[in-house]
This record gives C-alpha cells, sequence and structure tokens, in this order.
C-alpha cells in the first residue's frame, strides 16, 4: 500500500488527446446512424453560405422584428384523413397513389378538393366552426354535433328519374335555386353535378357517424374517459405489436435475434426515420410541434423505450418476486414511459410535472397498426408515447413522482403488465385542437413567440426562419399554422386549412434566388404528383436542393415561397 502525504497528489487520468470523430458526433447528438462510405465528397467551403447571402446586422430596434401578442386561444387541428380512412376501413393504403385519394373520398362521404377547407363544412374539422370574418376556427359545443344513424345517410330512389321534373317528387324543390357544382357538355350532352342537400345528407363538421366519433371526438363523460377505446381497436403494449412486425417482415430469423431486439443489424438497417406521424384525431398541432422540438435538438427528447430490456429481461410482472420489492420497483420501471412537460397556462395544460405512462396504446385490431400517433417508419414507440402521456398530463396530471400516495405506489407495484384489462386508458382525443407554439414550449420549456403574418413582411418572415437557423436548418423549434378558409387554396392534401406544420429550415433557388421556408405536414404524405397545384411551391424537396432534407423522412416536406407562405399561412412561431 503506498501512502501519500498531505501535499502529494494521486495522478489524473488525461483527457484523451486528437480531433473528435465527427461521424461518431453526429450520431450523439441526432441520434440517427450515419454511413460515411455513401456520403459524397464535397470541398469544406461548400458548407458556408456564400458570401454575397450574408447581410450585414440590422441597426436600430426600429428594424428587428418584434413578437406579437400571445392569442387568447389557438384552435388549430385537422383529422388525418389517410389515418382515419385506414381505422375506419381496417387496413393500410397506399398513401402515394391515386387509388388512396379514391378511397378517401368513398369512405369520409366527400369529395376529395373539399375535404380540406373549413367553408366546405368538411369531417376533417367536426368539432369545429368557422369564423368567416376572422378567418379562424372556433370550438362547438357537444349539444351542436349530431350523430348520424344509419337512416340519416340513407338515399332516394333514382332509378325512376327521367325529367328535371321529376326531381321535384323526391324532394328537390325550386330546383332553379340548386347549385351548381360542375357543368360540362360530352357529346351533346349536358353533365351537370349538382348540390343535393335537399334529398341526401353526408357526415360534416356538425354531423357524423357514431365510429368517426369514437374514434376523433372527445365529447365523452368522465367514466367513458377512463374506459376510452377506440371502435375495432384495443389497448396492447406497443412493444409487443413491433415485435410481431419485424417478425412478419422477416426481421428476425432466429431466436437468439428475437431477444437482441434492441441491437440486431438487420433491425437498425431499417429503422432509419422515426418522424411522428399523425394518427385519428385533430392533434396535428401537437404532432407537428412534437417533430419541431426533435428536429431543432433531439436531445430533448426522450427516446429510451427500454426495447431491449423488454426482451432481454422480461421477469415475473406478477408481483411474486419474493421479498425483494425494491428490485422489483426498479423493474417494474422499466415498463414505464417518462416524459416532462412545462406549465404555460391556458387550455390544455397542467402544472410542470414529469408523467410517466404504460406501453399500451390502442391498435386496430384488424390492421394492427397504431390509431393515433406513430412513427414513420413503423418500428418506434416515442412517439405514440408522447402523444398518450401528453393526454394524459393535460387531462389531470398528479405524475410525478413525488405526489405519489403509498396506495398508488402499491397499486403500480401490484399492476399485471401482462394483462390487457388493467393499464391506463388515455382518452388521446383530448388533445382534438389546440396551440402549436404553446405546445413547442410545453415541451422544452422556453418562451413561446408568435409572428402573425398579417402584420409582417415576407422579408421578415423568411428573416426570421434564417436568424433561427444553422446551414439551413432551424436550431429553435418553430412551426406555423394556416388560416381557416381561403380563396380555393386549400384543396389537396398538401396545404391544409386550419393545419399546424413543422418549420424546418430555409433555402434559396432558382433565378433571382428565390427564398423558401421549409416546413412539413404532420400527415407524413405528399400528395400524388400532379393531382393539385400550388403557387409558389415545390412539393419535392430533395438533398441537392435543401441538404438537411438526407435527416428525414421526406414525405410531406416541401417548400414554400416567402410570399405564397405570406398568404397561405395565419401565423409562424417559435420557443426560445
Amino acid at each position: 500500500m503506498v501512502s501519500y502525504s498531505s501535499n502529494s497528489r494521486a495522478p489524473a487520468s488525461r483527457p484523451p488527446t486528437g480531433p473528435i470523430d465527427p461521424y461518431v458526433l453526429f450520431e450523439a447528438l441526432t441520434g440517427r446512424k450515419l454511413d460515411s462510405t455513401v456520403l459524397p465528397s464535397r470541398q469544406a467551403p461548400e458548407g458556408y453560405d456564400d458570401l454575397s447571402d450574408i447581410r450585414p446586422p440590422r441597426v436600430g430596434k426600429k428594424d428587428e422584428i418584434n413578437p406579437d401578442p400571445r392569442p387568447d386561444d389557438v384552435v388549430v387541428g385537422c383529422i388525418n384523413p389517410f389515418a382515419l380512412a385506414e381505422n375506419m376501413i381496417g387496413h393500410k393504403i397506399d398513401r402515394q397513389s391515386i387509388t388512396a385519394i379514391r378511397i378517401i373520398q368513398d369512405t369520409l362521404q366527400t369529395d376529395y378538393e373539399e375535404l380540406f377547407d373549413m367553408k366546405h363544412r368538411s369531417v376533417l374539422y367536426a368539432g369545429l366552426k368557422l369564423n368567416k370574418e376572422q378567418r379562424e376556427a372556433e370550438e362547438l359545443e357537444e349539444g351542436e354535433t349530431k350523430i348520424l344513424k344509419e337512416k340519416d345517410l340513407v338515399t332516394p330512389d333514382l332509378s325512376r328519374v327521367e325529367r328535371l321534373s321529376d326531381l321535384d317528387d323526391i324532394g328537390m324543390k325550386e330546383l332553379g335555386d340548386v347549385r351548381i357544382k360542375r357543368a360540362g357538355i360530352l357529346n351533346n350532352k349536358l353533365h351537370l353535378v349538382l348540390h343535393a342537400d335537399a334529398i341526401a345528407r353526408t357526415v360534416s363538421n356538425r354531423e357524423v357517424t357514431q365510429t368517426i366519433n369514437d374514434i376523433c371526438l372527445p365529447f365523452r363523460d368522465e367514466e367513458e374517459r377512463r374506459d376510452f377505446t377506440p371502435p375495432n381497436s384495443s389497448w396492447r403494449d406497443a412493444r409487443d405489436v413491433l415485435m410481431m412486425r419485424n417478425m412478419r417482415r422477416g426481421m428476425i430469423s432466429d431466436y437468439n435475434t428475437l431477444f437482441d431486439y434492441g441491437g440486431s443489424r438487420e433491425l437498425q438497417a431499417v429503422r432509419k426515420f422515426d418522424d411522428p406521424i399523425q394518427g385519428a384525431t385533430a392533434n396535428s398541432w401537437f404532432v407537428a410541434a412534437l417533430f419541431s422540438v426533435y428536429w431543432a435538438d433531439p436531445a430533448v427528447i426522450n427516446r429510451n423505450t427500454n426495447m431491449q430490456l423488454r426482451f432481454r429481461n422480461p421477469g415475473n410482472n406478477n408481483g411474486n418476486n419474493g421479498n425483494n420489492g425494491d428490485c422489483y420497483e426498479q423493474q417494474q420501471q422499466q415498463h414505464r414511459f417518462r416524459a416532462k412537460f412545462y406549465d404555460q397556462g391556458g387550455r390544455n395544460n397542467n402544472k410542470t410535472q414529469t408523467v410517466e405512462v404504460d406501453y399500451r396504446v390502442p391498435v386496430n385490431n384488424s390492421s394492427e397498426d397504431f390509431v393515433y400517433c406513430r412513427s414513420s417508419d413503423g418500428m418506434a414507440l416515442w412517439p405514440s408515447l408522447y402523444e398518450k402521456a401528453f393526454a394524459k398530463w393535460i387531462s389531470e396530471g398528479n405524475n410525478d413522482n413525488d405526489d405519489r400516495d403509498n396506495n398508488r405506489a402499491i397499486k403500480k407495484l401490484n399492476r399485471d403488465n401482462n394483462s390487457s384489462n388493467d393499464g391506463e386508458h388515455v382518452d388521446i382525443t383530448q388533445t382534438h385542437h389546440g396551440d402549436p407554439v404553446k405546445a413547442m414550449a410545453q415541451l422544452n420549456g422556453r418562451e413561446p413567440e408568435y409572428y402573425f403574418t398579417d402584420g409582417h413582411d415576407a422579408s421578415d418572415l423568411v428573416g426570421l426562419v434564417r436568424t433561427c437557423s444553422v446551414n439551413h436548418r432551424t436550431i429553435c423549434p418553430m412551426v406555423a399554422w394556416t388560416h381557416a378558409s381561403d380563396r380555393g387554396t386549400y384543396r389537396g392534401c398538401n396545404l391544409v386549412a386550419n393545419h399546424a406544420y413543422s418549420v424546418l429550415g430555409w433555402s434559396s433557388v432558382g433565378q433571382g434566388d428565390k427564398q423558401y421556408i421549409i416546413v412539413r405536414n404532420p400527415w407524413g404524405v405528399t400528395e400524388p404528383h400532379g393531382l393539385t397545384s400550388y403557387p409558389g411551391i415545390l412539393t419535392r424537396v430533395e438533398p441537392e436542393y435543401w441538404r438537411p432534407a438526407s435527416l428525414l423522412d421526406r414525405e410531406g416536406v416541401f417548400a414554400v415561397e416567402v410570399g405564397a407562405f405570406k398568404e397561405y399561412f395565419a401565423c409562424i412561431g417559435v420557443t426560445k
């Protein structure tokens, strides 16, 4: 044994010397695996903005763009028609095909071009009404909505209609006042498409079927919320669902790979992007905010879902682990997901606290896909669990470890994690509509700032995005939302009224170096090319045009020219 005098000091270990591996640093910061072998070789100067693009700083506060006052209540949200249709018919549809458009039209009983603007009373805005003067959405009370029965949707027999006068006999009175949607002549035949509201009803923002109501709307009493389960769905452990999904994909070939679920090379090869995708309720405001926070700083988001622990150490979940209560408590904590949310006041809010939820989420019994928020690659759980934790937080709260009483701790210890009857049935539809800017602040604890486009120049709006970006990618979380209605603008699934989008960065391209703001639709869908045209929008964003595009699933990502952005979007917000 060697003794040291009071003045002697034990030799300290020296920190490793040498440059930091940029690939390792990138993976640590973003949580994504980077294949360095496929990166193109570029000269170093290309990583910087052109000198001509660098402008001198503004002098004086009068030239700075100042945030607008915080709005009292923001009601933003639009149901994802793809997720809703899939849950209603019970199987997945190809979201990039024209066939998907036809399926949506038939399932939601609405012409495609009338789905995405509130002025058409679309079912995607169920529970909302349009304030035409302000071009804003307002919430409907439960008594203002109606559940349609089968008899309400029955149509008259048109087989005996031979003349226009016959329409009067089936209920179309005053035919001269009936609105015409389309008219054309083909081969000496007049083709008319008439609005037949007098003789046929369909689902709308005020009238929905029982199935749509139970999947999408939050109108239910306290007891119904506690037992909430969407139609044709069940609460299942999401980890088990993902394991079975991988087995069907041929990912797991032997027993050893099965219990190396979290680290198999096959799994890592397929798990490329886990960007959040909105599900079958109108919480685009939360999903867009979630991705914006994750995109700007992945370290803020807890993505640890204990997948490997689930299958390497399944343990005994029936509470019969002997007298080692501490060991069992630690094991049970591995079956809980935790997320912290911050108090921002107003609606959809609670006190600052860390929320715990189990891993059960609603899963469609037919398609075996998640009913609500999911990841774009179908291989990650954190988007679904964040949505569940947030819904629990705004609904009840009291989830901090310090606030649990002894009875709650005992109940948690005795919970059977393999039982489908126990567990938390959190009503996800309570996230129906909200404020996307405030949601970012609730996720990262920063101050929200609002910039309404009507009061700012287009150059100021893109300047705001550039100020909050490094290398064309936002480093401060940003979101934007659209007006509730417009003159023919919102007629496709790329640009949707009263809908929240993540703002990802900016770019310049083309003659005169037009500047574009890069946004992402939380539906994770890019409309089939040529179906709908949007002036000032580039619907395909490739890495050659915007380099950060290689870091995410590009479905749903598009670029909006700054002038068009000011016209289409109502507000852009940031948290700093």
